[in-house]
């Protein structure tokens, strides 16, 4: 069964994101993959500097890696802030990307060769674009192989019902074929 773990780079209660990775995650069970919801809240991960990774790899850094190793995917749900993504995303994108053990210097064990999928909301009429670009560009960086596919919804502050959900069907679909995507490329990256 392909895995994909569902990231997402808010732990604000209430966070449309953290709405949007649910809705995300539910819809690639739908397409057939085995879902890990990662909590970013649940590893304690210091601001990455070449000082703490020296003297001691973080446990938690570590487990995070291991995690995003153990997947044929990965997609991400990011906020925007101020016009990138959230600190707290890419700290945790950086750690996972740096060599443990006998790896060599740009092993990118956690990365390398995988599927990858981008989403935001944004209370904005842009629904996060610009940070999509910057993690895009960075997933890319890190061998990555992001799909075209991405979801952006605006203006989140009224897009999602009480329950979480997405009232309009546009955003919904788009969900969903984002989805439909990334577990096919998936499954044939993984081989």
């Amino acid at each position: 069964m392909t895995s994909i773990a569902v990231i997402v780079g808010s732990t604000r209660e209430g966070s449309y994101n953290r709405a949007l990775g649910m809705l995300a995650a539910e819809r690639l069970e739908a397409h057939g993959a085995a879902v890990t919801r990662v909590d970013l809240a649940g590893f304690d991960l210091p601001l990455y500097s070449d000082a703490i990774e020296k003297n001691a790899f973080p446990a938690d850094a570590l487990r995070l890696k291991r995690l995003f190793a153990a997947q044929d995917g990965l997609l991400f749900v990011s906020p925007e802030y101020n016009g990138s993504l959230p600190p707290l995303l890419k700290n945790a994108i950086d750690w996972a990307s740096r060599p443990t053990g006998e790896e060599g210097l740009v092993a990118l064990t956690a990365y390398r060769g995988k599927a990858a999928a981008i989403l935001s909301a944004s209370i904005s009429p842009f629904g996060g674009l610009r940070g999509l670009a910057h993690l895009r560009q960075i997933l890319s960086t890190i061998q990555m192989q992001v799909i075209p596919d991405q979801v952006v919804v605006p203006n989140a502050h009224a897009a999602f019902d009480e329950q979480g959900r997405l009232k309009d069907a546009l955003p919904a679909s788009l969900v969903d074929m984002t989805a439909a995507r990334l577990v096919a490329v998936a499954r044939a990256l993984a081989g």
